[in-house]
């Protein structure tokens, strides 16, 4: 279980900025959570805060009731918190399999990797060798990223807008992984940063940020008869690439 208490943070550049106050958040094992709300709300600062990324200026994160506010990325990683990238990054020269041995932290063979390539809808064939380089495309390198959330075993897997530079067939993809990836339950919490509805739509509970706080939180079945059609719960059309 990941617990957020009394989280707040700002930023010091042209004056003082509060962009999260008294964030007070419980991500239960197995659920899936979305966070959404409108731009500059504060949502991809909340997933960098839980990563590590960023530290809060007050306030604490709990990892099944042991306090990691003071750990770094690397500590956090190696107690289970997964982290994807909004844009993720392209490494030229590392293939695909050597990422995700580096992901598990060991030295899994290339059947191993091949399994969760497959989890993540891509044929293992054709992408185990590949390097993670240009010739990826965004729906393929976000894919890949969660084969790696998935060969970390992470206890928390954070996605921060997951659907952002993706094309429209690859989004549906991405929807389907995220769906097996709840349905499989596993017992791990699935935190994702998104406006879009059909995410919104596979989530266990909706958490809407405005103004750098928490304005609501619920079920899906409640939150989303609010939201949807504003800023905070989009639909695909127009927003992704292609």
């Amino acid at each position: 279980m990941l617990e957020l208490k009394n989280i707040c943070f700002e930023v010091h550049d042209d004056g003082d900025r509060v962009i999260l106050k008294d964030i007070n958040l419980t991500v239960g094992d197995g659920r899936f959570v979305a966070v959404t709300g409108p731009n500059g709300s504060g949502k991809s600062t909340l997933a960098k805060i839980i990563a590590g990324i960023q530290r809060p200026v007050s306030g604490s994160i709990l990892l099944d009731g042991e306090d990691i506010t003071s750990l770094s990325v690397t500590e956090r990683a190696r107690r289970g918190i997964g982290y994807a990238f909004q844009s993720p990054v392209r490494f030229k020269g590392l293939r695909v399999k050597d990422l995700i041995r580096i992901a598990a932290g060991k030295d899994i063979s290339v059947a191993e990797g091949c399994k969760y390539l497959s989890e993540v809808g891509l044929c293992a064939r054709d992408y185990i060798e590949r390097e993670v380089n240009d010739s990826l495309s965004g729906g393929e390198l976000k894919r890949i990223e969660i084969a790696t959330v998935l060969a970390r075993g992470a206890r928390v897997a954070v996605f921060d807008e997951p659907e952002a530079g993706i094309d429209l067939w690859s989004f549906g993809n991405l929807i389907d992984v995220f769906g097996r990836m709840r349905d499989a339950g596993r017992g791990n919490c699935i935190l994702v940063i998104s406006h879009q509805e059909r995410i919104l739509r596979i989530a266990d509970e909706i958490v809407l940020l405005s103004r750098g706080g928490i304005e609501a939180s619920g079920p899906r079945d409640e939150m989303l008869p609010g939201i949807i059609g504003t800023e905070a719960a989009v639909s695909a059309c127009g927003r992704l690439e292609g």
